[in-house]
């Protein structure tokens, strides 16, 4: 039997077997706050606090955030397994996860798993076996109706771990024992609704947090906050929205406060510690329709933009608006942070500042950080625009002007009034969502996680009804012309904007990690987990985990091995692309699975 057949048989038969079985000042947790961690089978360990330092270059065996590094990466630097030996990958442990959305990244610090689960749950094991140590089950206040929400990510520093609750809290508990050790409030969930889909990041000795606030929770919901990693002392907070008296309040016309809502982070920022930058993009404004808010030649600042604040302040230092929108093309998603050379190749790259001097060395940030799959590279000391291109199909920007950066929205994506029906490219599940993508340091490449579809979108009325989400439009996906592939992966070049090679495949992509050893790992969303030349986009090997790949993967070290975790299970995202394969049926299940060589 093949490598791939009986990797396969081994994951589908633990699976079966799985199946069956102004915020008021922080406060440590009270006993009926919260449940009792539960010891579930802990071994003496000693443990390594983590440090500012270890958070800026960890060990390569660990994982310690969202994306490995504060840059954004999303790069292993284990180089164990490669693409010789790839094909002999076995399942060694696999660990069923609560119901509920799951979109989690596992946390690993010296040879322990922390993960984090549906419902504010968070889990300790022994990352080599599997074998648990510790269980924490967040409990909500008694008026709190909600399940948690999807949690992305933890954080770790010192001996603490961190993590954004569902009932719109912030809390510590001791990496060793799981106990909690401090929460504080972000936002009052009775009135500002719209919890975390993402955790925090500890930068400098703060746990930084944002918020996916919703139309219902008003503007201060839209905020960024920062707390004390060791006592959870709030210590600044900043609005997303641009309030009245204000920076930028002005381009918001004569919207009153309550409605400058939705302008949300939705995803860990990235950070720089030698210029105390937190890096985070915002979403949309709401209602998408903005005929209906204050017009559509409106900025409506933050939304859709990168904003960079400053860590010990909260002030935003910059920002730089990526597109107008009027779609839902959120604009929250990684930004890769790189100090490289910038030589936009013309051939490849569209829009260039012409006052750029090729091949000059830049701290940049780059990537595709909207829905719209568009990389952009900034300086990211001052947010001056350098380059962009475009990468799946889009018609919603019709250029940007190079001398300045600002979008050019294309007038005929533009709605003007009701039961309008336009087509748009991509669809509303994106060219490029929160799905991340890599940066390899050795080639210089960016690894992008991206879809070929399109949409109908309609603006609310008598005829097309309220529309979804409170967005005020309506939607139909379809396939992008000309294509039959609905996912792809682009490798392209940090220094040029050249795409080096491009990988399709039937089902949509979702989120991938790179390695040492030159092999991506790519999770898509009918449940097969593949792995990728990093060089070459060579298919090297696969195995069907018969549920969506919702989870981020990681690579990690213990016990002298490299292993693989991704977890499988339910999300908007992979829902929305696996719509466009209905030949594929898919179960639902949540589960981690862990590989290794033998």
């Amino acid at each position: 039997m093949s490598s791939l057949r009986s990797a396969a048989f081994a994951a589908v038969g633990i699976m079966a077997l799985l199946a069956f079985a102004g915020a008021p000042p922080a406060q440590a947790a009270p006993e009926d706050s919260v449940a009792n961690p539960t010891a579930l089978a802990a071994p003496a360990r000693s443990y390594v606090p983590v440090t500012d330092a270890m958070l800026r270059s960890p060990d390569p065996a660990d994982w310690l955030m969202f994306r490995r590094t504060l840059n954004d990466w999303g790069f292993s630097p284990l180089n164990q397994i490669n693409p010789g030996n790839v094909g002999g990958l076995r399942l060694v442990w696999a660990r069923s996860l609560p119901t509920g959305g799951f979109e989690g990244t596992p946390l690993v610090h010296d040879g322990v798993m922390y993960i984090p689960e549906p419902g504010d749950r968070i889990e300790a094991v022994d990352a080599a076996s599997g074998a648990p140590i510790w269980r924490y089950e967040r409990k909500y206040p008694a008026e709190f109706k909600g399940r948690g929400g999807t949690k992305r990510n933890l954080a770790i520093w010192s001996d603490l771990l961190y993590a954004s609750g569902g009932d719109g809290s912030v809390y510590a508990v001791d990496a060793r024992t799981g106990a909690q050790v401090w929460e504080a409030a972000v936002t009052d969930f009775k009135t500002q609704a719209g919890g975390p889909s993402a955790g925090p990041i500890v930068a400098d000795g703060k746990v930084i947090t944002g918020r996916a606030c919703s139309v219902q929770g008003g503007p201060d919901a839209c905020v960024v906050v920062a707390h004390d990693a060791l006592t959870g002392k709030e210590l600044w907070r900043t609005h997303t929205v641009a309030l009245p008296g204000e920076p930028g309040a002005e381009t918001w016309g004569n919207t009153p406060r309550e409605k400058r809502v939705t302008v949300g982070t939705w995803n860990p920022p990235s950070y720089d510690p030698e210029l105390h930058l937190i890096y985070f993009g915002t979403s949309i404004a709401s209602p998408t329709t903005k005929y209906e808010l204050a017009g559509n030649d409106k900025d409506y600042l933050y939304m859709t933009s990168t904003i960079a604040l400053d860590v010990n302040s909260g002030k935003i230092v910059w920002h730089y608006q990526h597109i107008h929108d009027f779609w839902d093309f959120d604009h929250t998603f990684e930004r890769l942070l790189v100090d490289t050379q910038v030589a936009p190749d013309p051939a490849s790259v569209p829009w260039i500042n012409p006052r750029l001097k090729p091949g000059e060395v830049r701290k940049v940030m780059t990537g595709a950080p909207g829905k719209t799959g568009i990389i952009y590279t900034l300086d990211r000391r001052t947010g001056e625009f350098l380059w962009a291109r475009p990468t799946v199909r889009q018609n919603v920007l019709q250029g940007i002007d190079v001398r300045t950066g600002k979008a050019i929205n294309n007038p005929a994506a533009i709605f003007t009034g009701h039961d309008q029906a336009l087509d748009i490219c991509p669809a509303f599940t994106g060219g490029k969502n929160w799905t991340t993508g890599a940066y390899n340091p050795e080639t210089h490449l960016m690894l992008e996680p991206l879809q070929n579809i399109c949409s109908v979108v309609s603006s609310s009325g008598p005829k097309t009804g309220p529309g979804q989400l409170g967005m005020d439009i309506d939607y139909r996906a379809v396939m992008a012309p000309g294509e039959t592939n609905v996912g792809t992966v682009q490798a392209i070049s940090a220094i040029t904007g050249k795409t080096a090679w491009k990988y399709e495949q039937r089902a949509g992509t979702m989120s991938l990690v790179d390695t040492g050893g030159g092999v991506l790992f790519l999770g898509d969303a009918v449940g097969k987990f593949h792995a990728i030349d990093d060089r070459s986009g060579k298919p090297l090997w696969e195995v069907n985990l018969s549920a969506p790949i919702s989870g981020f993967p990681i690579a990690y070290g213990a016990g002298g091995r490299e292993f693989v975790a991704v977890g499988t299970g339910s999300s908007p995202e992979a829902a929305g692309l696996g719509r466009m394969t209905p030949e594929v049926q898919t179960q639902n299940a949540n589960v981690l699975y862990v590989f290794a060589l033998p």
